[in-house]
């Protein structure tokens, strides 16, 4: 069964003329290689669909990243103990992820989110059935970013899966209280200081599971960071699912 063929459940309905119409005067482009759909019901390119490869090396038994088949666990999990339980991002960041992300985020491909999803639930399945979430959190932004951004790429995948995991998204659980710089720039302990005190959990949980979705998993910085203020605030579990992982 193909993952990503004419038929999947959301592209059912029948369309109507003025559907068409869009369709044809704005037409929906690969994710990955931007080129226009030859087939506009499906949600990538035939041609990148047979690039897509899941990663299945030998992953740390915590974040998943790839580790050595002698590992069981990545340096930055041996190091410093992590407040999510388990996590899992399913493809290796590269350049063809980063062209797409970079699209999705900041030049208004919120289309690509339909895609995005798809392949986190159905390349994630196993993981959401076993750990069984109560709900999905999208990783809060500072409003102001978002404000100047438009919207949440997180928050809009965990919406999007949840319509196809039906799977509820709490959006008013945990805020972003205060800018932070962007953790790519920083050394390991920058890090955790640059996210001390930046969440704030606004409802007190009640022993609930909850899994956290991301576009990108970089150093698990703010995955802890929001782990431990969702576990310090009731949460029983934490776990997070992430589109790309960075190796």
């Amino acid at each position: 069964m193909k993952a990503f063929d004419i038929k999947d459940n959301w592209e059912r309905e029948k369309e109507g003329p003025l559907i068409r119409a869009v369709n044809l005067l704005y037409p929906h482009r690969c994710p990955l290689c931007r080129q226009v759909l030859p087939d506009q019901h499906r949600l990538v390119c035939a041609a990148c669909e047979k690039k897509l490869r899941q990663v299945r090396a030998s992953r740390c038994m915590l974040c998943s990243r790839p580790v050595e088949p002698e590992e069981e666990y990545c340096q930055e999990c041996r190091n410093h103990p992590r407040a999510f339980e388990k996590g899992q991002g399913i493809f290796l960041y590269d350049d063809m992820w980063k062209k797409s992300i970079e699209e999705y985020k900041f030049r208004g491909a919120r289309e690509y989110s339909e895609f995005y999803a798809r392949c986190m639930v159905l390349y994630g399945q196993e993981m959401i059935s076993a750990f069984r979430p109560d709900f999905l959190c999208g990783v809060p932004m500072y409003w102001k970013k978002q404000r100047q951004r438009g919207f949440n790429q997180s928050v809009l995948l965990a919406e999007k899966i949840s319509q196809q995991t039906s799977i509820p998204v709490n959006k008013k659980a945990v805020v972003k209280i205060r800018p932070t710089k962007a953790q790519k720039t920083l050394g390991r302990r920058e890090r955790r200081r640059n996210l001390e005190e930046a969440f704030r959990v606004t409802e007190r949980l009640h022993g609930e599971r909850i899994l956290l979705v991301d576009d990108i998993f970089t150093t698990g910085s703010t995955v802890d960071a929001l782990a431990s203020a969702l576990r310090k605030n009731g949460a029983s579990r934490v776990a997070f699912l992430t589109l790309c992982i960075v190796p």
